[in-house]
């Protein structure tokens, strides 16, 4: 027990600066998701054909393809020459094509959260029955009043319940970026192993770790949800 106790006070330092990463990660993608697929969501739902378009295809292709070829991409291939040749020439500043590997995890992990909060939200707004615009419109008010005053309110308290699922998975997401040497939890953990050859030992303490902290968050996400419940409202099928 001793030697346990002893081996904990050893790697904690590393672990500890590695879960802070972690957490601002996950933190800080969640926030550039919920930015990207909000908006996303208005968009396939109640924009224009050649927006919806545009929003489904940028959905698709990041539902579609694994989020570490997503963050290799964005880090590797970006600063790739002939890449950076094509993305100067349709206007996009070559300042911005060469990021550091921690701007890239922001980048690769809200992107990618992005595409799914959007889905979550788009649920969300599409099981409000049509019922509740049509009579919004009779009291008057714009489609964009009654979306905002009405329907986006009512959304968000039903996406709260998919949505504590995206915030579960991000901390766990987050254990790839490693790979671009970003020091988060499983960065660190990967050093202290590399040093002292003990992964048996080692991987159990940062399983701990991460379970942790997707209970907590979990936790919380479910307190939130049983806060914001409206009691009577439920969610009602159909939509023109």
């Amino acid at each position: 027990m001793s030697e346990l106790t002893e081996f904990w006070n050893m790697i904690w330092p590393g672990l500890g600066e590695g879960l802070l990463v972690t957490l601002k990660l996950s933190g800080g993608a969640l926030i550039i998701g919920l930015l990207i697929g909000l908006p996303i969501a208005l968009i396939r739902v109640y924009g224009p054909r050649s927006l919806r378009l545009v929003a489904t295809a940028y959905v698709d292709i990041i539902r579609g393809t694994p989020l570490l070829v997503q963050l290799f991409f964005i880090y590797y291939g970006l600063a790739d020459a002939n890449i950076r040749e094509l993305l100067i020439s349709i206007g996009l500043p070559s300042g911005l094509l060469v990021l550091g590997p921690v701007v890239a995890a922001y980048v690769a992990l809200g992107l990618n959260s992005g595409a799914y909060q959007a889905e979550y939200f788009r649920g969300a707004l599409q099981s409000i029955g049509s019922g509740q615009m049509t009579a919004a419109r009779a009291l008057g008010m714009t489609r964009t009043q009654a979306v905002v005053n009405i329907i986006l309110p009512q959304a968000l308290r039903l996406a709260i319940a998919p949505w504590s699922n995206e915030v579960a998975y991000m901390v766990k997401y987050t254990s790839i970026v490693s790979l671009i040497a970003v020091s988060d939890l499983f960065g660190q953990a990967r050093r202290v192993m590399s040093r002292h050859y003990n992964q048996m030992t080692m991987l159990p303490f940062v399983g701990l770790i991460y379970l942790a902290i997707v209970m907590l968050m979990t936790w919380l996400m479910h307190y939130v949800e049983r806060s914001a419940r409206i009691p009577g409202m439920e969610t009602e099928s159909g939509r023109s």
